[in-house]
């Protein structure tokens, strides 16, 4: 306490060195960004643009092409680490910054829905429409997240959710309105390229003004590292001074958000980089994480022109992901406590239940799943009438036949798809004793499309069934790295998540640059990676039905193994359990199925998290029979999902990924809400 009451914070040798390593890395990438191209620059050319511009072809297109893209690099990253750090301050919380609250995702999508419906306006304040995104969007993600008895963990996951709802939105307006927004998918990515000096020009006034706003109130952000009763006593407003310091930081961001689009991970790192050295007080803190950002991101952009071509933008945001998501996962394993047992309750999620019985409710399910499976046949850009839907099944030249053979493959790929995410599900979470755990919230998912996406890009002419094997290739590298980091730990629920977090920001990063690459947003592989049925033939019917065959087997042959895993990891080896092994087994399982599915209808997420909790609230935590429900559940929800898209809007079909997303957010927060974690990050 004594060291934020005191005097003026000492410059020791270690706040010297930050700052002096900041600035030497500073401008070392600064003169190798100008160098840097399509075509090479040397050094002295770049020296003597800079001492002595003439008009040559080289030193034009230093000062107006690489010279506005170096300094909005500096002027961006700066202003996303000092938003960073200052929101890791106001909520205590070492996880907090631009993108992991969600703020970046909000900024983005109203910026994007802007474009369409007020392109006008947008053009004259692209910042007031970020700001308003970016403003909602942390206020949702603080408040959804517990407020100010958040632990990091509900911040991180509840700023992650706000980001997947509103990138599904903002996936919708990119497949529905493609041409208004096609020139915003690469902005979107996040880059630096700059035509001119505007963007600097716009940006500039911004940011120095708010730092220095920000170093003005610095003492009042060094009052918030105490509790609140103390900072209270000592006559700091606690409740302005966070409001003050989450505007401020959202105006930080909302203002590179409008120039260069969402860019994570800066506000991640750059703080805890410059916190190594011993800093905290904020009036030398906030300039060092300036440096130190601007750094970061411009080294960055450096990488991304190293590995420029003729045919491709790397985009920076996402190798800025690739350099910070490590970082997250560096935090995970070193800050976070090791789980020794006592994870038990983290299945609980404090959701009042009824119990009903097994046998009717299966009989419910079976029922609603095969009546919804048929009736799905009808609905599409032509209805079909119910007095011929059972003639067309059987007939190949009725008058509706054509239709319905075209219908019945996406619409049984939609129910097994949704069955092997339902029941992937189950089998992570009793693996991992985490509620809130399924393929995409640990990264599988993403690995998954990772692995489909670089066939269907880099390598489209091999044949179609590789692209399960790829999907399979992905999830499981994935898989092994969430889940052997977090081995350590016990397989701790949040180390788990957190990294399932940081694999999802690489994979996703990889996923952005082969987009680009291949050009597809707004294409039918884009809309794919978005989760939809669409499309799907026989061929996907074998592919989904392979895998259920083989691995739902397996899993109920290990079920009655699996219910063990409910009690603690000592309880369960004295019944003779292997408990690593079964863990292992029910991982593996769970893996594979989610693999299957992204293979054969793209990214959907929710189906694992949803269908099992929906399903133990009403009959319990029996693992045989939550499987069985929770597979019919995961069929039902995907094949209404598909229903619903192909009809609202036909002929315009809506991916049922999009709508699975907007369904399942609202649950997730819920269950957030409803959860008891304990708080285990230090």
């Amino acid at each position: 306490m004594s060291s934020i009451q005191g005097t003026r914070p000492a410059m020791n040798w270690r706040t010297i060195s930050i700052y002096g390593g900041g600035l030497s890395a500073l401008i070392v990438l600064f003169f190798v960004s100008l160098c840097y191209g399509e075509a090479a620059i040397p050094l002295h050319t770049v020296w003597d643009a800079l001492t002595g511009r003439q008009d040559t072809l080289e030193h034009n297109m230093i000062w107006d092409l690489r010279m506005p893209r170096t300094v909005i690099g500096i002027i961006a990253g700066g202003a996303l680490a000092v938003a960073g750090a200052l929101l890791q301050t106001i909520t205590r919380n070492p996880l907090a910054a631009s993108d992991t609250l969600g703020i970046n995702a909000g900024a983005y999508f109203i910026v994007v829905l802007g474009a369409i419906l007020f392109p006008g306006l947008l053009s004259q304040s692209p910042f007031l429409f970020a700001a308003l995104g970016g403003l909602l969007a942390a206020f949702a993600a603080y408040f959804m997240g517990g407020g100010r008895k958040s632990s990091p963990v509900r911040l991180a996951l509840s700023g992650m959710i706000i980001s997947m709802v509103l990138g599904s939105f903002t996936s919708a307006l990119h497949i529905f309105f493609s041409m208004e927004t096609q020139g915003l998918f690469l902005w979107g990515s996040g880059t630096l390229v700059q035509n001119d000096w505007s963007g600097v020009a716009y940006a500039w006034p911004w940011v120095v003004g708010i730092t220095i706003l920000a170093l003005i109130l610095s003492r009042q952000w060094d009052m918030l590292e105490l509790d609140e009763s103390t900072a209270s006593s000592l006559g700091q407003k606690v409740g302005l001074a966070r409001a003050g310091g989450l505007i401020i930081a959202v105006l930080l961001a909302a203002v590179i958000v409008s120039v260069i689009g969402p860019i994570g991970f800066v506000g991640l790192v750059a703080p805890h980089l410059v916190r190594l050295s011993g800093v905290r007080s904020n009036r030398l803190l906030l300039p060092g994480v300036f440096i130190w950002g601007a750094a970061l991101l411009v080294g960055a952009d450096v990488l991304a022109k190293m590995v420029h071509n003729s045919s491709m933008e790397l985009p920076t945001g996402a190798v800025m992901a690739i350099i910070g998501a490590p970082w997250l996962i560096w935090l995970v394993l070193t800050r976070m406590k090791a789980a020794n047992g006592g994870m038990s309750s983290s299945m609980s999620t404090g959701a009042p239940s009824r119990r009903f019985a097994f046998g009717p409710m299966a009989v419910l399910f079976s029922v609603i799943t095969v009546a919804l499976i048929l009736l799905s046949t009808m609905f599409g850009g032509m209805r079909i009438p119910l007095a011929d839907l059972l003639p067309s099944l059987f007939r190949s030249d009725g008058l509706f036949s054509g239709i319905v053979q075209l219908r019945i493959p996406r619409t049984l790929v939609a129910a097994g798809a949704g069955a092997a995410l339902a029941i992937s599900g189950v089998l992570i979470q009793m693996a991992v004793r985490n509620p809130l755990a399924d393929a995409s919230i640990v990264g599988v998912s993403s690995g998954a499309g990772l692995g489909a996406m670089m066939v269907i890009i880099l390598w489209p002419g091999l044949p179609i069934y590789l692209l399960p094997i790829a999907a399979i290739i992905g999830a499981a590298v994935a898989a092994i790295i969430v889940f052997s980091l977090s081995w350590k730990k016990g397989l701790n629920p949040s180390a788990v998540v957190l990294l399932g977090i940081a694999m999802s920001a690489i994979a996703g990063a990889g996923i952005q640059i082969l987009i680009v690459r291949g050009a597809v947003y707004g294409s039918s592989g884009y809309i794919w990676l978005t989760g939809s049925t669409y499309a799907r033939t026989w061929e996907q019917v074998k592919t989904i039905g392979i895998f259920l065959v083989i691995l739902v087997p397996v899993a109920w042959w290990l079920a009655r193994r699996f219910e063990l895993l409910v009690f603690d990891d000592n309880s369960a080896s004295g019944l003779g359990l292997g408990v690593r092994r079964t863990r292992l087994l029910a991982m593996t399982t769970g893996v594979l199925l989610a693999a299957g599915a992204v293979a054969c209808v793209g990214t959907v997420g929710f189906i694992g998290l949803i269908a099992p909790h929906m399903v133990r609230l009403l009959t319990g935590h029996k693992l045989r029979r939550s499987m069985f429900l929770s597979a019919l559940a995961g069929a039902v929800m995907l094949v209404l999902a598909d229903t619903i898209g192909r009809t609202v809007m036909a002929p315009t079909e809506i991916p049922s990924g999009i709508l699975i997303a907007l369904i399942g957010t609202p649950y997730f927060l819920y269950l957030m809400y409803r959860s008891n974690w304990r708080r285990t990050l230090k």
